[in-house]
């Protein structure tokens, strides 16, 4: 009893009673350094006096938030879909009319406001596979194998939890790129399922080794079963495009040692330097013929998060599934169905992206304008980011051929390396503090996406504006060389 006569007791849920997987959970790109950011900015609210007068966030890539502009024919449709009765106003194209009527008698009630089908609406995964079929030169995609999602992240993890079992020596191993995605980490740590790193290759632009695939599944083989082999391309965070050869030796590496392929393909528009070009992997795969294109296990992913739309608020996305046993695709759809289904919106935007406007569609002119313009000044800042970073004594720059972010190599000197870890940080994460603090840039360290041991980085986006990213990139320059002069 209190004095008050109420009867206490210990909390049900403690730190010590929650699941212990959880607690293993991190993830960078939201984590320390951007909830410091959030405080930062507070205090200049409030008034704190700072040695800058705003916060510039490049730790993520959210275009939107960055001020890159909505496309037009998107926005009109999901206006459309989410007020019906702006149909009857003359404000609106046809085309866009005509998508928003075809989705609304798709959906329960005409109302975007019902549920759908699990595994998604209709209509819209009947689009994805034949966008699909476009995109891969006409191999064939069954729209029973597509899954629309919630974002991309929902497919990752959905495929994960069907993929994980086993204890001790027998527990799943999945092998993941190192630096990766923190998405891939933080799931495999929830599942309680074994992380395999296997290492891009730096000095090659990130690219994929075969022997340090083979060094990886071999080691990991001493303490798991790897089943998996997750692959991100464009790269995330390393910004490279895989070479076709490299994705004919990852799909043969992969028939050979029995693993499921992931292929995350969610930046397949970035694709900026010259002689660089996305292959899907499922398109790689049937034009190796039919002793891998018929045996080969494989899930890939898209989103409407990145490319040219940014939109990562709606949370659309899609799986497509090759080659699965018909038993597991059969719980694959009971696990989709626990969650009822992905958001509605998401859909819609998802199928305007896979059906957008064609040749002689009233909004085809705008829409092509709108989509060149995105990718070509991402282009523009894709290279901007890394000559600028090139010219800085300590920092080493890969060229950023794809995707949305750079993730240059920092030296740092000892002296500062002694004091993070005296602190109980990572260097870069001793290094990015100090830069937020300093500056107001907040960048991800890289030891929040894995990094070989004794090199240091950190990922930034190139989404703010040109004159924004002008002033992020000076102010890093700036900085490292004063870091740089302090602890030497």
């Amino acid at each position: 009893m209190t004095e008050n006569g109420v009867l206490s007791r210990d909390k049900v849920l403690t730190i010590d009673t929650m699941n212990p997987t959880v607690k293993n959970v991190e993830y960078a790109v939201r984590g320390p350094i951007v909830q410091r950011a959030m405080q930062v900015e507070k205090e200049l609210r409030e008034g704190v006096k700072k040695p800058f007068t705003e916060v510039i966030k490049a730790n993520i890539g959210d275009a939107h938030a960055m001020g890159q502009k909505p496309i037009t024919f998107f926005r009109q449709v999901l206006a459309l879909c989410s007020y019906p009765e702006l149909l009857n106003e003359n404000m609106f194209p046809e085309d866009a009319k005509n998508r928003a009527r075809r989705i609304l008698q798709a959906c329960g009630g005409s109302s975007v406001g019902a549920y759908s089908a699990s595994q998604g609406i209709d209509c819209v995964r009947q689009d994805v596979a034949r966008y699909i079929e476009r995109r891969d030169g006409g191999v064939p995609c069954d729209p029973d194998n597509v899954y629309l999602t919630t974002g991309a992240s929902d497919g990752i993890v959905t495929m994960l939890k069907l993929l994980v079992c086993g204890e001790g020596a027998s527990r799943t191993g999945v092998m993941i790129s190192i630096p990766q995605y923190p998405l891939y980490s933080a799931a495999l740590a929830e599942l309680g399922a074994v992380q395999v790193n296997y290492y891009l290759n730096e000095e090659k632009c990130w690219s994929m080794d075969l022997s340090e695939l083979e060094r990886s599944l071999a080691e990991a083989r001493k303490h798991c079963n790897p089943k998996a082999l997750c692959i991100i391309n464009p790269g995330n965070p390393t910004g490279q495009v895989q070479s076709r050869q490299c994705i004919e030796d990852v799909i043969r590496f992969a028939a050979k040692e029995r693993l499921f392929l992931m292929a995350d393909e969610v930046y397949q528009d970035n694709v900026y330097a010259e002689g660089c070009q996305f292959h899907s992997f499922k398109k790689v795969l049937f034009e190796l013929g039919p002793e891998y294109s018929d045996n080969v296990e494989l899930a890939s992913f898209h989103s409407t998060s990145k490319c040219y739309m940014g939109e990562c608020g709606f949370r659309g996305g899609y799986m497509e599934v090759i080659n699965m046993d018909p038993e597991v695709q059969a719980q694959l759809s009971k696990l989709v169905s626990v969650r009822l289904c992905p958001p509605v919106p998401g859909q819609v935007l998802m199928d305007l992206v896979v059906n957008s406007p064609q040749p002689g569609e009233p909004s085809y002119t705008t829409f092509m304008k709108e989509r060149t313009a995105t990718l070509s000044l991402l282009a523009e800042k894709a290279k901007l980011t890394e000559q600028i970073l090139n010219t800085v004594p300590g920092i080493t720059c890969n060229p950023v051929q794809g995707a949305m972010y750079s993730f240059p190599n920092i030296s740092l000197p000892e002296k500062s390396i002694k004091e993070a870890k005296a602190l109980g940080q990572a260097p870069d994460m001793f290094y990015c503090m100090k830069l937020l603090e300093e500056t107001g840039i907040c960048l991800v360290p890289g030891s929040g996406f894995g990094q070989k041991d004794g090199t240091y980085h950190f990922r930034m986006t190139i989404l703010p504006p040109t004159d924004k990213l002008k002033i992020l990139l000076a102010k890093v320059k700036e900085f490292h060389q004063k870091f740089t002069q302090q602890y030497s």
